[in-house]
């Protein structure tokens, strides 16, 4: 790669930068802590001062990943009042196909664990006064290729699973603001880091085995995981002025086509980008799931943008860069 341009700075030392989140510490409990984003986000809020607990179903292995600063339980009544909860909780949704079984699953996963938070939410004297609670662009359904009109908030779901599941994960996250609890809904697209979907997805390429999927032709919405947590800091402090259930899609603005993403992270790894993939075969494996990866979504996050939140990694090319 050539010489950076005067005045930027590394992306690495970007992503380290400190995140604020409110504007003093308080007690955040944060569901799914254990996760890809979960894991990155109770240090960062550990980083700025805040008490952190997690809602675990193993919080033994969950203190063993932690440390003694953080809270592990497994029951939501072991907890003292909570200032803020972050709801980052759910199933993988990609992999097992979405027989009756794994549809259950998911919506327990999400609807089901959502709605206990917010069950336990009103028996409390003092209730949290925000929930940051994550959703998908899933909400949106799929867009055929073809279609390239950007999906922004005010775009409409679909009458399909994958924004059903959407729909009824953030309806369970809204009742909470029938107790008086600032609800805001995150939108994420497909969170890259070095853990998640990533490492997947770079895997054919590195085989030397990688190009466009189903014709390529398809949007790819994505955004770095030090954007997501920065979005979490940026949505939380603009909460209590951001009006009633406020909903940010937290989707790079950089959304590009799949073929284009392959290309890219082709080039950064030095390895080619050629091979094309028939989208039949994932259609048979996987029904309805296959969606997901041979239709895909332009999303963009107008909301975001028009509060003033400036992406660290705007671009496939400089999140690439920081992660491969």
């Amino acid at each position: 790669m050539g010489p950076r341009a005067a005045g930027t700075m590394p992306a690495m030392t970007l992503a380290s930068e400190p995140i604020r989140f409110g504007a003093a510490p308080q007690h955040v409990l944060v569901t799914g802590g254990t996760g890809f984003i979960g894991r990155l986000l109770v240090q960062a809020l550990q980083r700025d001062g805040h008490r952190v607990s997690v809602w675990t179903r193993d919080p033994a292995a969950a203190a063993g990943r932690f440390g003694p600063g953080v809270s592990c339980v497994d029951a939501l009544d072991r907890l003292a009042p909570c200032d803020v909860v972050v709801n980052l909780a759910g199933a993988r949704i990609l992999g097992w196909p979405w027989t009756a079984s794994r549809r259950a699953t998911l919506l327990a996963s999400r609807e089901g664990l959502t709605q206990r938070l917010v069950g336990w939410m009103a028996t409390q004297p003092r209730k949290p006064a925000l929930l940051l609670s994550a959703s998908a662009i899933g909400y949106y359904g799929v867009q055929p290729q073809g279609d390239d009109a950007p999906r922004t908030e005010s775009a409409p779901p679909q009458p399909i699973f994958m924004s059903q599941l959407c729909q009824r994960w953030e309806q369970a996250a809204l009742r909470a603001a029938d107790l008086g609890v600032a609800v805001v809904r995150l939108r994420l697209g497909v969170v890259l880091g070095r853990e998640g979907a990533l490492p997947q997805m770079l895997l054919p390429i590195r085989l030397g085995l990688g190009g466009p999927l189903a014709g390529g032709r398809q949007w790819f919405s994505w955004v770095h995981v030090h954007d997501v947590l920065r979005a979490i800091g940026h949505t939380w402090t603009l909460a209590h002025a951001a009006g009633a259930t406020p909903v940010y899609n937290v989707t790079a603005p950089g959304a590009l086509r799949q073929a284009e993403f392959s290309r890219t992270a082709a080039r950064q790894l030095g390895r080619p980008s050629w091979l094309p993939t028939p989208g039949l075969p994932l259609r048979l494996a996987l029904g309805e799931q296959a969606e997901l990866l041979t239709e895909g979504q332009r999303v963009l996050p107008q909301q975001l943008l028009a509060s003033g939140f400036a992406f660290r990694f705007p671009d496939a090319e400089s999140a690439l860069e920081d992660l491969c």
